[in-house]
């Protein structure tokens, strides 16, 4: 490993895995909170179109990727608020359609070139410096707004109707927070691939949900656990030979389960079932 460290691309995947581990966990606190799972999932599908698009009209691809998955995050929230529909109907019709346009975009180009691939399954270790320096400023970004509207967020997050009888503006919070899945999705892309981001984004919060129920200590563990499941990972990858997205997501996946079978809170429901069974048996 510290071999490892003496290589340029060691160092900007070792800075790169722990701000993307640390913002998709604290984001992911939210999603878990809010229900929001299967739209992380659908923004980070939509990317493929924006990736697509930009190796149409030769621009980064993370530029028309954030473009596309900001448009994408507004019209789910635009089309569930506006046309009465579930917002995971909403997310089922554009994680569809914007799959079907990249996949469609890519057979008429037909690129099937290393560069796509690393985007729909990531690759950490490839990182470049204007991918690091892209990377930091957005985190710097996702994380000034989490904590500028903290209050806001969590208020909307467990009890919405109140928070509108308050006078939140809920509906532009809302297309905040999507905004800023987006901006995540997009952050995590290049390291990750489009496949695995919307598991970066559940798994690490999910994991620090089964150990505690207090917000403040679910954000810490799970940026610990975001952090370590990307270090880990590619620490892996870079020893194995193996893609580092999938190793990463493995990792976080394999903490999850051991957090379940270790969850003192899954221990206490189990003994309050066996205090209500012999109460009623008594």
């Amino acid at each position: 490993m510290i071999d490892l460290l003496q290589y340029g691309f060691m160092q900007r995947a070792i800075v790169s895995a722990t701000l993307i581990g640390a913002v998709c966990a604290l984001i992911g606190v939210y999603i878990i909170l809010r229900g929001l799972s299967f739209i992380g999932a659908g923004i980070a599908h939509a990317s493929f179109g924006g990736v697509a698009v930009g190796f149409l009209l030769n621009v980064n691809p993370v530029y028309s990727a954030f473009a596309f998955c900001v448009a994408t995050a507004w019209a789910i929230g635009f089309t569930s608020e506006r046309g009465k529909v579930k917002e995971e109907t909403a997310v089922g019709i554009f994680f569809a359609s914007t799959m079907a346009f990249g996949a469609f975009l890519v057979g008429v180009m037909k690129i099937y070139n290393v560069d796509l691939f690393s985007y729909i399954f990531g690759n950490i270790l490839i990182i470049s410096n204007k991918d690091l320096y892209l990377t930091i400023v957005l985190a710097i970004l996702v994380v000034s707004i989490l904590l500028l509207f903290q209050k806001e967020f969590l208020f909307l997050t467990f009890d919405r109707e109140m928070a509108q009888v308050v006078g939140l503006p809920v509906k532009k919070l809302n297309l905040l927070m999507l905004f800023l899945i987006a901006f995540t999705v997009v952050i995590s892309i290049k390291a990750v691939g489009i496949v695995l981001v919307s598991a970066l984004l559940v798994t690490p919060a999910a994991t620090a949900f089964q150990l505690t129920r207090d917000f403040k200590k679910m954000q810490i563990l799970s940026v610990f656990f975001g952090v370590f499941a990307c270090w880990l990972g590619m620490l892996i990858s870079s020893l194995v030979d193996v893609p580092s997205g999938a190793t990463i997501v493995l990792v976080a996946t394999a903490l999850f389960f051991i957090a379940l079978l270790c969850s003192p809170l899954r221990r206490q429901r189990k003994q309050l079932h066996r205090d209500v069974l012999k109460k009623k048996s008594g």
